[in-house]
């Protein structure tokens, strides 16, 4: 599963439930191309139909086993768009496995940007697949939290780096 780049069409969707709130998936057909989590109760596209399709139902299943703490990796297609910076800062959260986690700044010197922390921080606030491209993973040089765009915001956060047992810094 690598992300790769690709031009927006019209998607195909399909919600479920989770401990963090509803999830919106959303797929060109043969890729899941995002994933939404519920942030005051919305998702960005709520008043649109579900139109499902297997890749929704295999990445419905694969979040679910997740959740169940079953799964610690997703064998899903996907495809994120977005500038060759992202893909290669996404392209890394990526191999960052379950229970493991990596910093801004590790994350800039491992693809090769070292001292890009700002950038480093929009590209993977920018993540379209939270959860599957594990962008959660990502904290401050400290061990700390700095944000998170899904959800809830840090909440969100705190609750996935528990689930996969990632103690913070005191």
């Amino acid at each position: 599963m690598t992300p790769t780049s690709t031009p927006p069409t019209s998607p195909y969707l399909i919600r479920v439930p989770s401990p963090i709130g509803r999830l919106e998936l959303t797929s060109d057909g043969d890729n899941v191309t995002s994933l939404s989590i519920e942030r005051g109760g919305r998702l960005p596209l709520d008043g649109i139909p579900e139109d499902s399709v297997p890749v929704l139902e295999l990445a419905a299943r694969q979040l679910e086993e997740y959740f169940a703490g079953e799964r610690h990796d997703f064998d899903l297609p996907v495809k994120a768009r977005g500038t060759s910076f992202q893909q290669s800062v996404w392209n890394r959260l990526n191999e960052i496995r379950w229970g493991e986690h990596t910093s801004y700044g590790e994350l800039g010197h491992d693809i090769g940007k070292p001292g890009s922390g700002r950038a480093i921080g929009g590209a993977v606030g920018a993540n379209p697949l939270p959860i599957i491209v594990g962008c959660h993973r990502v904290l401050s040089s400290t061990g700390r939290i700095t944000g998170y765009s899904g959800g809830e915001g840090i909440p969100t956060k705190l609750w996935l780096l528990e689930h996969e047992g990632i103690v913070l810094a005191a």
